[in-house]
């Protein structure tokens, strides 16, 4: 028998990273997450992580940079993070948008900082 949990998860009660995402809905191959009103800021320290993540914009303007390529993130772009690429976000507007990652990015500490 196949599973047939049927998931739904708010938003407003669901926890956050380390990091600010709020983790939203979650299965055993992939989970989502949303960045939310994330403030204009500096690029972080590039990082490599464990898992694949793709993304798109709600609102706001972000740069990603990837393997040294940057790539401008405007709303109702997506993008793909590979799995291992190294890898930093730089806020240019406030910025909303929702990523879905595989594996799950908050199990076996994938996404501490």
């Amino acid at each position: 028998m196949t599973d047939t949990t049927i998931k739904k998860v708010s938003s407003q009660f669901s926890p956050k990273g380390e990091m600010g995402q709020v983790y939203l809905a979650s299965g055993k191959r992939v989970s989502m997450r949303l960045w939310q009103d994330e403030e204009a800021a500096e690029a972080k320290e590039a990082s490599a992580r464990d898992y694949e993540t793709v993304g798109y914009v709600i609102s706001g303007r972000a740069e990603l940079i990837l393997e040294g390529q940057t790539i401008k993130l405007d709303p109702g772009d997506s993008w793909l993070v590979p799995a291992g690429a190294e890898h930093s976000y730089r806020i240019i507007e406030t910025f909303t948008a929702v990523e879905a990652t595989a594996p799950p990015a908050q199990v076996h500490g994938r996404d501490e900082v």
